[in-house]
């Protein structure tokens, strides 16, 4: 990523957790749940990770950490990671308010070994994530880098194909924002309306984007010296930004003809 593309990312970051933060987004609704002493974590995370008591856990890309502030209420020694200034602002209140004991770093993921230097039993990265990483294969060594020998790293986030299936959303200017399926070392510069969460909200910001095949995504890993324990694909979604049936509260799955599931959401766990 070069300095335009990092900073203009990160200015949007800053921008969309004001938004997520303070307004009635999904986002503020999972907040509330925080504060009520319940979980913000997907039941895949939960099922596939399973006890995480005691051990040490980084949140690569936390976002304002209500995920690492959920792990750590459920036991991990939690550190989130985000290169927002506001995200990790909102996070070390939220972790003073609820009188946990989290820790936050504000830094890009590629610079990271410049600012922590430790290592974890799990690292743990979900919903949206790789789209705002130009380069996987040095993602995936700093990956290695963190895991303890025998830890674990979990990754969830949607399906590369999902952009492929379904017909292009259109941006702030109304431009369709085409996605290929393949990796392009130039990132898509997108007009983003309001955010993922609020598309209603009448503020424009850009984004680059970087696309990611599964196979790229798989071999990163691998060639860091990661050995893959599974990888599973469901027809959940992990936001509702399409056309999608609700077949049961919070569980969209996309449809196509003769009422074929196509797969939305992946998961990958792996070892050091």
């Amino acid at each position: 990523m070069n300095d335009t593309h990092f900073q203009v990312n990160r200015d949007l970051w800053n921008n969309w957790t004001t938004l997520h933060t303070k307004s009635n987004s999904e986002h503020a609704h999972l907040l509330a749940r925080l504060r009520a002493g319940q979980t913000t974590l997907d039941e895949i995370d939960l099922r596939e990770l399973e006890d995480v008591s005691g051990k040490s856990l980084l949140h690569l890309q936390c976002h304002f950490g209500l995920d690492t502030l959920s792990w750590a209420r459920e036991g991990a020694v939690a550190t989130g990671v985000d290169f927002s200034e506001e995200a990790i602002t909102q996070a070390r209140s939220l972790n003073k308010e609820l009188n946990l004991s989290a820790n936050f770093i504000c830094s890009n993921i590629y610079e990271l070994p410049d600012v922590l230097n430790e290592q974890f039993d799990l690292i743990f990265t979900s919903a949206g994530v790789l789209p705002w990483l130009p380069d996987l294969s040095q993602w995936a060594k700093i990956v290695a880098r963190y895991l303890k020998p025998g830890g674990t790293f979990y990754l969830r986030d949607s399906h590369p194909i999902r952009h492929i299936l379904v017909p292009p959303r259109l941006d702030a200017t109304g431009k369709p924002i085409e996605h290929g399926y393949f990796h392009r070392a130039e990132p898509t510069k997108v007009e983003e309306r309001g955010s993922y969460a609020m598309p209603e909200v009448d503020t424009v910001h850009t984004a680059y984007y970087w696309t990611h095949s599964l196979g790229e995504i798989v071999t990163a890993l691998c060639s860091a010296g990661l050995r893959l324990e599974f990888l599973h694909e469901f027809p959940k979604v992990i936001d509702n930004c399409y056309s999608y049936e609700e077949t049961r509260p919070g569980h969209y799955e996309l449809r196509l003809q003769h009422n074929v599931a196509i797969p939305r959401t992946f998961s990958i766990r792996a070892t050091c």
